[in-house]
């Protein structure tokens, strides 16, 4: 199976509602998992290969819940899943986004790695970056703040 069936699969189980799918071939077994708006690979076990560079895989939509604080007209950014967050796409890269950056729909904020695939997040709000919330190369929980958003 290759990454664009895995990424095909994993959008089915966004869109069709069902709660698990699985598929067991002989040289590995894969088992998405939906978790709230967001499926989640919870575990793939593969015959030993080698790899030579992990492939990007688009993940769903970053879940976005308004901040019930000082900052009440922020929008909250937080993880779909569980990983390790990356503010670029390798080292050798510029970030994604930074603060005083205008994002909107579509845009690609951060890299979540998550069993050694690389999840894009895109943005589902306009606005502007205000605060990055975690450190380059942390780890990181499902529904985590990442990001705060001024609404435009």
């Amino acid at each position: 199976m290759d990454i664009k069936e895995i990424q095909e699969l994993i959008k089915f189980v966004a869109k069709s509602g069902v709660s698990e799918v699985s598929i067991d071939r002989k040289d590995f077994k894969i088992t998405i998992k939906a978790q709230g708006n967001a499926p989640a690979v919870v575990n793939m076990q593969a015959a030993p290969m080698p790899i030579a560079a992990a492939p990007v895989a688009a993940a769903a939509p970053a879940p976005v819940a308004p901040v019930a604080n000082e900052n009440a007209n922020l929008i909250t950014i937080k993880s779909p899943m569980i990983g390790t967050f990356y503010r670029s796409g390798s080292p050798d890269k510029p970030s994604f986004v930074n603060v005083g950056d205008k994002i909107g729909p579509g845009n690609v904020l951060c890299v979540i790695e998550a069993m050694k695939l690389f999840n894009e997040i895109e943005s589902e709000v306009s606005g502007k970056i205000v605060k990055i919330l975690i450190d380059n190369a942390s780890p990181i929980e499902y529904d985590q703040p990442l990001f705060l958003v001024e609404p435009m």
